[in-house]
């Protein structure tokens, strides 16, 4: 049986974990067992679960298998100690993680798609064109793999999908992966961040535990919205602002409005004040992500000034907002989404594709906070 006709183990919802292994493994024991040691451990061979018999373990990688995308390239740690890592998969796509080490935890950037088709005018990403819908063996490699390398306490850690792609157009295998990292990880220490996909957040309220969720505005209003973001004329400004309204969120829990600042564009103090507006009423804090400069992005988007940055997060502030500025981590090893792809790669498609997809994705939570929470 070759490595594409076995199944992997990781790709298989914990329910569905049991079932399978208790055709096959006895004891029952055996297959708890066995969960611990990829759940809790994250080992990608069966030959490091020491505590199974050799046979047990030769004859599950005869059927299955617990492989991982394969590391190609991590930068040097840059001067906060970002790393980012280039991961290659069995078909030879390419995506990225990254990791983020703060003083009371680390953030892992999770890619969800090998590419995107959702075409944000401001994601290197984007140049790539469509990609395929990442496996959860596929997503939970990533996290595994910087987790093991860097030896960090899985209390110590938060998972952030803002990688590679858009989650919730992968809704299902998001689900799975979810469920697995919830045995390690608390809800509120997950995030995950879409281009506003309305019935992927409709879907992901309805679930019993829910991550955080992070939504891309990026303009006060539908015309530049769409302008910059074109798969949002599927999903207008104000239904997708509906939908935030009806989503359930925890105590001591917001959603956080990622807004990416483009100077001359969307970064005036009028435009604060109107995102202001658009957001009042809701349980949620503004992330103004100053624009992270690329080549092969357009020429025209720039990175606003530190005096426009400030003003337009004061303006909130004095309108009721909660507001943070994302000073960058990982800037010196080109840590936005798809940077280190395109270096690597090279690849510029004719056009882009319509579609939606992300902030910024992987210059996490280093914020600067504005004002004082509500």
């Amino acid at each position: 049986m070759t490595n594409n006709e076995r199944v992997n183990l990781y790709d298989l919802a914990p329910a569905q974990l049991q079932a399978t292994l208790s055709e096959i493994v006895s004891p029952p024991f055996r297959v708890k067992q066995i969960a611990e040691w990829m759940h809790s451990r994250g080992v990608d061979s069966f030959d490091a679960m020491s505590n199974l018999p050799k046979e047990l373990r030769a004859h599950l990688a005869e059927r299955y298998t617990l492989e991982f995308p394969q590391v190609v390239e991590r930068t040097p740690p840059a001067s906060d100690g970002s790393q980012k890592y280039l991961f290659v998969l069995g078909d030879g796509n390419r995506i990225e993680s990254v990791y983020m080490p703060m003083r009371d935890r680390t953030s892992v950037c999770l890619s969800s798609q090998a590419g995107c088709a959702v075409g944000c005018t401001f994601c290197v990403t984007g140049f790539f064109g469509a990609g395929r819908n990442l496996t959860p063996s596929e997503m939970l490699g990533q996290f595994f793999t910087v987790q093991r390398e860097h030896q960090v306490p899985f209390e110590m850690m938060n998972a952030v999908f803002m990688g590679m792609g858009e989650p919730l157009l992968n809704f299902d295998h998001l689900v799975t992966t979810l469920d697995i990292l919830y045995m390690n990880i608390a809800a509120k220490r997950i995030t995950v961040s879409t281009s506003g996909i309305i019935p992927g957040v409709d879907a992901l309220a309805k679930l019993e535990r829910r991550p955080n969720l992070a939504v891309s505005i990026n303009a006060p209003d539908r015309k530049r919205r769409e302008e910059i973001m074109p798969i949002t004329k599927k999903y207008p400004l104000d239904e997708l602002i509906a939908a935030l309204r009806r989503y359930p969120t925890e105590k001591g829990r917001e959603i956080t409005i990622e807004y990416v600042l483009l100077a001359g564009y969307n970064d005036s103090k009028a435009d604060a004040v109107a995102l202001a507006r658009l957001i009042r009423g809701l349980s949620a804090k503004v992330n103004a992500i100053p624009f992270n400069e690329d080549p092969n992005l357009p020429r025209w988007m720039q990175r606003p000034d530190d005096e426009a940055i400030d003003a337009f997060a004061d303006a909130l502030v004095r309108n009721g907002a909660h507001v943070t500025v994302r000073r960058s981590k990982g800037r010196e090893i080109a840590a936005a989404c798809g940077q280190l792809r395109g270096k690597t790669e090279r690849k510029r498609p004719q056009r882009r594709v319509n579609g939606a997809v992300r902030v910024e994705p992987a210059e996490i939570e280093r914020d600067l906070m504005y004002g004082e929470r509500r």
